[in-house]
């Protein structure tokens, strides 16, 4: 049976709340939008904008689900990231939407020197699948198909009421699929934060 995690909110300490994603309010699951707020000490925030570059994919209406390190502490993780990734919407409208907040963030290839020449365009995106970026906001990484994940739109559907963020409504992955992506790494800090993630979910059944 799988776990209903959307609209479960986790209070975290003061210390934690200054480098990492506060879920705010109580453990009771709702269906209402959940609130939630991102923060950063100065010396990240100064390098990793995640708060800006889901507002910059929003504002271009780039269909998203939020996955990896911000989905899970958005979830409750206590572990830490200075990256976001996503999983988007392969719709040749999307892809135009994406290629467009793309640009204006500044996208690069992460892995690229700065003298290669990069067109990014939908084209480029719809013969791609995985693309790990550097943008004027932070690492950025999108992903078709996530290893692990059941496909995006059974992703959308199962992240299921968008957590509020600074007043901005953000699909963030259920709690099963992010476990389900992080144990398909089979890296160990991965299977350890899949660790974590199940207790909650435990928890949260037990409720």
């Amino acid at each position: 049976m799988r776990t209903r995690s959307s609209g479960v909110t986790t209070q975290r300490s003061t210390s934690r709340v200054s480098r990492a994603l506060l879920v705010s309010g109580s453990h009771t699951p709702s269906r209402s939008t959940t609130s939630c707020a991102l923060f950063g000490d100065r010396t990240v925030a100064e390098a990793f904008r995640a708060r800006e570059m889901l507002r910059v994919l929003a504002d271009h209406g780039v269909e998203f689900v939020v996955i990896g390190g911000i989905a899970g502490v958005a979830r409750g993780s206590a572990y830490m990231t200075h990256d976001l990734d996503i999983a988007y919407s392969r719709d040749a409208t999307n892809l135009h939407k994406l290629a467009a907040a793309l640009t204006q963030l500044e996208a690069r290839l992460r892995s690229a020197p700065r003298s290669v020449p990069f067109l990014l365009d939908a084209e480029t995106l719809r013969k791609g699948a995985h693309f790990t970026f550097e943008t004027a906001l932070g690492p950025l990484d999108i992903l078709d198909r996530p290893d692990g994940s059941p496909g995006y739109d059974e992703l959308k559907r199962r992240a299921g009421e968008p957590l509020d963020v600074d007043g901005l409504p953000v699909l963030v992955a259920s709690l099963d699929d992010l476990i389900a992506m992080k144990e398909a790494t089979g890296r160990p800090r991965d299977r350890l934060v899949a660790s974590e993630l199940r207790t909650l979910a435990d928890e949260i059944k037990e409720r």
